[in-house]
């Protein structure tokens, strides 16, 4: 059996980073001599998840435009011919037999690269919004893997798959873990459970949301399992003084599996990974899309599920007025959380990554 070597690029988050980390995995499973490289961002989290997960990585000194006038633009067009140059280098180092691209700042330059070099490239596109870079790249590319219906509005037709988002499948499986969830987070089994999310950093204006709820969510009887991000969480924990019995304060959840299955509600930011797990989960949630996200595409991930009745969409300045009622009128309404659970749960796909692994392979052998 041919020894295949496979270039994945992009990152930048953990909705690009993971998923990709799940089509290399999945890949294995079928081609368990393939070699791949991972190429980053500098600076950048991948640089640290992906050896986590076992994969090596190059980084390349790649930069995003910031949307205000700031010195770092001025840096742009050096650093962006300074990465084009170690992508070229990198192609014709490593000779891939494919390169994919996930989005992220990284995916440009080394897919063009490959591009150049003949490589057959495949992208993933995680949002119901293509992003600019996968837009422009999709021109050339032999296959699209997307993860909702609709997008050769961005894309070749002839070219899309439609395959959803690869998720981490640890995170995924719930069976028989909610009295584990329970005694992990230190729960009262009589009570519902709210799990807020707001991403590794954190989201100001939810965290704001749910300081100015507690109060009202304590004299309800819920407890709360609140994921704050790193910047608000010494103000959160202040916050929770007293309070600890139901009002769990943590940074990052490292299980979020544990998370998903003590949860009846989910408040969430609306980025592709956090949608396709929680439809894979069929968690009834609250989506408050990140404003500032590239062309807005949280809020277009949100509008798909709410317009479906899948989904309860809150926009990020009205969160801090009406998170707290919201909650209060959705947790104890048994009727229509059991609703949006199972209009969430047909939108999950869960063998993205396999069928996507399968599209390389069938590329590598064909080229």
């Amino acid at each position: 059996m041919a020894k295949f070597k496979v270039i994945i690029s992009g990152g930048g988050t953990g909705g690009h980073i993971f998923p990709a980390i799940a089509i290399a995995n999945a890949i294995k499973k079928l081609r368990p001599n393939t070699k791949f490289l991972f190429v980053g961002a500098l600076g950048r989290m991948e640089m640290t998840k992906v050896p986590e997960a076992g994969f090596e990585i190059v980084g390349l000194p790649i930069m995003g435009l910031q949307r205000k006038l700031t010195f770092k633009n001025l840096k742009f067009p050096f650093m962006l011919l300074k990465s084009a140059a170690m992508a070229r280098k990198i192609v014709k180092g490593f000779k891939p037999d494919i390169a994919i691209g996930v989005g992220g700042y990284a995916s440009g330059p080394l897919l063009r690269a490959a591009e150049k070099a003949n490589v057959p490239t495949l992208l993933q596109e995680q949002n119901s919004y293509a992003g600019l870079t996968n837009k422009i790249l999709g021109k050339k590319a032999q296959k699209i893997c997307v993860a909702y219906d609709g997008m050769e509005v961005f894309f070749p037709k002839e070219k899309i798959i439609l395959t959803g988002n690869p998720v981490r499948s640890e995170v995924i499986k719930l069976e028989g873990k909610k009295e584990r969830a329970e005694e992990f987070f230190k729960l009262d089994p009589a009570k519902k459970t709210l799990l807020v999310v707001g991403g590794s950093l954190g989201a100001w204006s939810v965290n704001e949301a749910v300081e100015k709820s507690i109060v009202a969510w304590e004299k309800e009887g819920i407890q709360v399992i609140w994921q704050t991000g790193k910047l608000f969480h010494k103000r959160a924990q202040n916050a929770a003084l007293g309070k600890e019995s139901w009002l769990k304060v943590t940074e990052f959840i490292k299980r979020m599996d544990l998370g998903y299955a003590a949860a009846d509600l989910v408040v969430s930011r609306a980025g592709a990974l956090a949608v396709s797990e929680l439809c894979l989960v069929k968690k009834p949630s609250i989506f408050i899309p990140l404003p500032s996200a590239a062309e807005d595409h949280q809020t277009k991930n949100a509008k798909v599920l709410s317009t479906l009745g899948a989904a309860i969409l809150l926009s990020d300045a009205e969160v801090r007025e009406k998170l707290e009622q919201e909650v209060l009128g959705l947790i104890n309404n048994e009727e229509e959380l059991t609703r949006l659970s199972e209009n969430i749960s047909p939108l999950g796909y869960h063998d993205a990554a396999d069928i996507i692994a399968n599209e390389v392979v069938k590329l590598m052998i064909n080229k």
